[in-house]
């Protein structure tokens, strides 16, 4: 709880969250009676107006097809990380899967009066330009752009970033443990909110980059940005010096070298070793420099490094040593 006060200066009592209150109808699921009614939205004070950070956009669907847009839900971040959460529904002229039904609850019932997706968007569009957006996997995305070509209009030129990949970055721990979906961050993060009711997962994607923001020390700009692309060294296989100290010996390379990695090939090589690319049972040294654990999914070391250690225990006699140990045993060889 002290992280999200720190964060958002707020408790997250469900009553804080949109930002006005609506009467709950007879018979209306309280997650839709959140959303604004048709006469209420037509009027432009409803959709959220000022400067925000960025802005969280969530979508819920009628039925299997992706463009059955029958709910959308806004998240504007401002300055000071408070958040204005804002939902309405929508027709989308189509049939309800009960599926879709039973997951938020949203039936043909509730969306009779409400505006198709052309007039939503063309309402919401002044505020959707001006920002950033940011949707929790591709899916609103998709959904945006698919209702546009059903109603046959032109796809609105929106900036998207997803906040799964930016989960991704800030915790790599949780990639086969639990993943990086809103349910599995929800329990990581202690987040607070409904699942399934396009306000609240649009609010809860904006947690999450508020979140990734603290704990990565980075603001958004920096996050959403795309990662630099990282210079892998070429595999390289060299057989060995068959008059070598060291013939018969099968090394391997991994992580950051202070020489370059065919550097460290050749010297090899000089002595006898066999250079290969990966650990098999034939290897008998494995090489390890400067980890990068941006690129090791969380890991501490590289899989070349844990599948030596696996033969280690196995009983394999796999040598796994440091630059300065490569490069005294390469001495100690040469000298013989």
């Amino acid at each position: 709880m002290a992280l999200f006060d720190w964060l958002f200066g707020r408790s997250p009592e469900p009553q804080q969250r949109d930002q006005q209150q609506h009467a709950i109808p007879d018979g209306l699921p309280p997650q839709i009676a959140r959303a604004p009614a048709r006469p209420a939205f037509a009027r432009a004070h409803c959709v959220p107006e000022g400067s925000f950070r960025f802005i969280a956009l969530d979508v819920e669907t009628a039925c299997s097809d992706v463009a059955s847009i029958c709910q959308i839900g806004l998240a504007c971040v401002q300055p000071d990380n408070q958040i204005q959460t804002f939902s309405m529904l929508v027709n989308p002229g189509t049939r309800f899967d009960p599926f879709n039904i039973q997951l938020h609850g949203i039936g043909p019932d509730h969306v009779t009066d409400a505006p198709r997706f052309s007039e939503a968007l063309a309402a919401l569009l002044p505020l959707l330009t001006g920002h950033h957006l940011v949707q929790h996997s591709n899916f609103d995305k998709q959904a945006v752009n698919a209702a546009c070509a059903v109603c046959g209009i032109a796809t609105p030129d929106l900036r998207w970033s997803d906040s799964v990949t930016i989960a991704r970055r800030a915790w790599p721990e949780l990639k086969g443990n639990g993943g990086h979906g809103l349910a599995n961050l929800k329990r990581k993060l202690n987040l607070q909110f409904h699942h399934h009711d396009a306000g609240e997962d649009a609010r809860a994607a904006a947690m999450v980059v508020l979140h990734a923001e603290a704990h990565l020390r980075s603001p958004f700009e920096e996050l959403i940005k795309p990662p630099a692309q990282k210079r892998y060294a070429a595999a390289i296989t060299i057989e060995g010096n068959p008059s070598g100290a060291l013939v018969g010996s099968v090394v391997v390379f991994t992580g950051a070298l202070g020489m370059s990695r065919s550097e460290a090939a050749e010297l090899a090589a000089r002595v006898g070793m066999t250079v290969k690319a990966s650990v098999t049972k034939e290897t008998t040294h494995l090489v390890v420099g400067d980890q990068d654990l941006t690129v090791l999914a969380g890991h501490a070391k590289s899989s070349k490094h844990r599948k030596a250690e696996e033969m280690q225990s196995a009983g394999y006699p796999v040598q796994i040593l440091g630059e300065r140990e490569f490069k005294a045993l390469v001495a100690n060889a040469r000298a013989v």
